[in-house]
């Protein structure tokens, strides 16, 4: 599935999101105020906020290469198993 949104937005919208969540009580509160005027979700900018802080290494949880690579395995693995059920 295509990316819906432009790199360019996603790193735009995370860098104003950073910038002005001390002026709210809670990073979901900056991005429901925040997300309309970036024509995004809210939680759609809740999820691309926190993934840039797993890659950051300020949250913990999978970065986005190690999220890449999973998918790339799991890929691997479903075209491994499928090619053994057509060697049956």
């Amino acid at each position: 599935m295509p990316k819906k949104y432009p790199d360019e937005v996603r790193e735009r919208a995370v860098r104003m999101t950073l910038d002005r969540v001390q002026d709210y009580p809670s990073m979901w509160a900056a991005c429901r105020e925040l997300a309309p005027k970036l024509s995004v979700g809210p939680e759609t900018l809740r999820k691309w906020v926190r993934q840039a802080q797993s890659d950051a290494g300020e949250r913990t949880g999978p970065t986005s290469e190690e999220l890449e690579e999973i998918k790339r395995l799991k890929r691997e693995n479903r075209d491994c198993a499928r090619q053994v059920i057509e060697t049956i």
